[in-house]
């Protein structure tokens, strides 16, 4: 062929075509890349979907707490004897048109806390519109006959065992005493009357106790761990040194300060048991008691 070139042998007189090579490593790098493009697109759309649900959730809660939606319609109070469902509604002041998750209920708990029998308070929201006032009382330890003003007559204060003053108890036919719960009246007549306290003690509604004569009454009490604890019907707190108590036979104990009441405690029940017709015993002085007998 004048000024060419003959075709290879066996080309068919078609072009000869070029061949190419690809590394076994590059198409597994390229493998790679395309699986890791493939996850990431799913993370994003989950991610996608999340956060969708997420800002669904949020407006939903914005709506509902703003809208009367599990509005308040009954409040419901338990664990209360001295104290009337009345009063506690009062107390925990629950706004008119709110809903369970608007509430404060910590708030309405504070308000609570700040009634002298009032131990403990748990708010509890019951859906769909129950507020439940979950109460743990203080409960009489004694009654204790606090000198009035004047010195003329004295006025009967309960106390608890954690030495606040809950209130005064008044006259049971009087008008306060028909606003009051019978719990109290029950209970103030079940348990130890303190007398004999100094005049200047100061008793107040919702305060701690003070007086050391009185404190170191109801410390004995609250130590004892025999049978006397269940006896001691009265207590007299002139002062600490004297404290005397009387137990439900009359016996009279004078027992001094609320120091080694676990071995004053054995003393004492060792020479009643000894001597059944005692009428008074000391153990101020726990080593060295005496006692004196009909």
């Amino acid at each position: 062929m004048p000024g060419g070139r003959y075709p290879a042998a066996g080309s068919g007189g078609r072009p000869q075509q070029r061949l190419t090579s690809v590394r076994v490593g590059d198409l597994d790098r390229a493998e790679r890349a395309s699986r890791a493009q493939s996850t990431y697109r799913r993370h994003v759309v989950r991610l996608a979907v999340v956060a969708s649900l997420v800002a669904a959730l949020v407006i939903g809660a914005v709506v509902a707490y703003n809208s009367n939606l599990f509005a308040v319609e009954n409040v419901t109070v338990s664990g209360v004897e001295h104290l009337t469902t009345e009063d506690m509604t009062a107390m925990a002041n629950v706004p008119a048109n709110t809903t369970l998750l608007r509430v404060d209920a910590a708030g309405i708990r504070e308000r609570l806390l700040k009634n002298a029998w009032v131990a403990d308070a748990e708010v509890k929201r019951v859906f769909p519109n129950t507020l439940e006032l979950a109460v743990t009382e203080r409960t009489i330890a004694a009654v204790v006959a606090v000198p009035t003003e004047d010195a003329k007559s004295v006025k009967r204060w309960a106390i608890a065992s954690d030495h606040m003053w809950l209130m005064p108890i008044p006259d049971q036919d009087s008008e306060a005493g028909k606003r009051t719960s019978p719990k109290v009246y029950e209970d103030a007549a079940a348990v130890l009357s303190i007398t004999d306290v100094p005049y200047g003690t100061k008793a107040e509604i919702g305060t701690y106790c003070s007086d050391d004569n009185v404190s170191n009454a109801l410390d004995i009490v609250s130590g004892m761990t025999t049978e006397l604890a269940g006896r001691v019907t009265k207590v007299s707190a002139t002062d600490a040194e004297g404290t005397t108590l009387t137990l439900d036979d009359n016996v009279e104990i004078a027992f001094g300060k609320a120091e080694n009441i676990r071995d004053k405690e054995r003393v004492v029940l060792k020479i009643m048991e000894e001597n059944p017709a005692v009428v008074y015993i000391n153990v101020r002085v726990v080593d060295r008691p005496t006692w004196r007998a009909l």
